[in-house]
């Protein structure tokens, strides 16, 4: 369990005399303290135990004997928290993960984008439409999306809404997979249906018989074990917004030890990841796993040092490096990273995210990602890993069980013309449902081969 103490926020909270990088420039700070005094004694969104759990089966992917999945909104939003469209992202997650864990033939740790992914870095401080300049979307943790000077103003009672939208979201997800709805047979029904109706779907057609097949062999031995019939299934989001991760930090009364309790697992962003900032200084302090974003900037020496930071003791399971390269860059610049860290001694989950690398905007303005550049993206992942004898851990996607039209291309192809029929995102663009679960077969392929 976790107790709340006074000491608990002065120690996470030693990052305030270290440069912090994309924080709102709240007005009111008065209004900003009583808002994080008050979440101080809130009851934690989830416990010590549960993220020390996450962390051992984060030491198996560091190991090489699991695989990583890791998805979900790119930034969630105040008013989709709802039993429809939480369901719907669980949905395409556990379809994708039954695929990758009857490919891979290892454990795949499921972990959402999820509970607490409300807020958004951004490239530029303002936006501009029209001659008008006004502050960025931050994400609904920080301020509206509306563009009037009203909205765009960062207001601290959206923390208070954000631990609310976390834990209802929480309490939904606990519900559905422990309440029959994650059952491996329906999961694998749900994927027959889409091998049927998919464009691309006859490609899928021979491992979703494998699937069923092997489903069928157990049934008839009598063997229906516990796990068919429930998930583990964690919870992470960027640890962004400091006041809000400092405010539900507290000390586990079992060890005496930090652990952030907005979320089971916490990463820190490229845009944040100053060796000399503070995102990195409140990482360091919690025992939480924690993910790092690393793109193609990021050198051999700055890889060790976060590991130095934020893994000292070179602990399997505490650290994951998700790589971010684009498509085109991540067969050159990963192989050094990864000789490097690996010769240290170091066990970090190597985790890719084919998302960030790869965006482009279209002519008709929308920030889009073409399938083939994500799907290429992982492609030379694996290709980097199998070509060292190192273990291509996981990936980390943005994602909805909707059928948006964000992203072009996938099998039911969507052409740079359609953008504009269901582009409900607010901040960067994802795969829907279909083009989700042709990427989970397409990496199943790549495992297998």
């Amino acid at each position: 369990m976790t107790v709340n103490a006074d000491s608990s926020f002065s120690i996470a909270s030693s990052w305030r005399d270290l440069p912090a990088a994309q924080q709102p420039d709240y007005p009111d700070l008065e209004a900003l303290r009583a808002v994080t005094t008050e979440l101080q004694g809130y009851p934690p969104l989830v416990f010590a135990g549960e993220a020390d759990q996450l962390r051992a089966r984060l030491a198996s992917v560091a190991r090489g004997e699991a695989f990583l999945l890791q998805g979900g909104d790119c930034a969630e939003a105040f008013d989709q928290v709802s039993a429809d469209q939480i369901r719907a992202k669980l949905k395409t997650l556990l379809q994708m993960s039954a695929v990758l864990t009857y490919a891979a033939a290892v454990p795949v740790v499921k972990v959402g984008r999820i509970a607490g992914q409300y807020s958004k870095p951004r490239s530029k401080p303002t936006e501009t439409r029209d001659g008008v300049s006004l502050p960025s979307y931050r994400g609904d943790s920080v301020n509206g999306p509306e563009f009037t000077a009203e909205a765009r103003i960062p207001d601290p009672e959206r923390l208070r809404r954000m631990y609310h939208a976390s834990a209802a979201t929480l309490n939904l997800v606990r519900g559905f997979t422990t309440g029959g709805y994650a059952d491996l047979r329906q999961v694998h029904a749900w994927n027959q249906d889409f091998v049927r109706t998919s464009a691309s779907g006859q490609r899928y057609e021979a491992l979703a018989r494998e699937i069923d097949n092997a489903l069928n062999f157990m049934k008839a031995c009598g063997a229906d074990p516990a796990e068919f019939h429930s998930v583990e299934f964690y919870a992470s989001h960027e640890a962004l917004l400091l006041d809000y991760e400092a405010a539900l930090t507290r000390v586990d009364s079992r060890s005496g030890r930090l652990y952030d309790v907005s979320g089971h697992m916490v990463w820190i962003g490229e845009r944040t990841r100053q060796l000399d900032g503070a995102h990195i200084a409140f990482a360091a302090s919690i025992s939480n796993p924690v993910g790092v974003k690393i793109g193609p900037t990021t050198t051999p020496e700055e890889a060790l040092a976060l590991i130095d930071r934020l893994d000292p003791e070179r602990e399997a399971g505490r650290l994951t490096f998700i790589t971010r390269m684009g498509a085109d860059r991540i067969r050159d610049l990963l192989p050094p990273l990864v000789e490097r860290v690996t010769a240290s001694g170091a066990q970090v989950a190597w985790v890719c995210d084919p998302m960030h690398g790869n965006t482009f905007e279209a002519a008709s303005g929308h920030k889009t990602r073409r399938f083939d550049d994500v799907l290429d993206e992982v492609k030379g992942f694996f290709e980097v890993h199998k070509g060292l004898g190192t273990h291509p851990g996981g990936i980390h996607v943005e994602l909805t069980g909707d059928d948006v039209t964000e992203c072009v291309g996938g099998g039911n192809e969507i052409l740079v013309d359609d953008l504009h029929q269901r582009y409900e995102t607010a901040c960067d663009p994802r795969l829907n449902r279909s083009q989700s679960l042709d990427l989970a077969f397409l990496v199943a392929e790549m495992y297998r081969g």
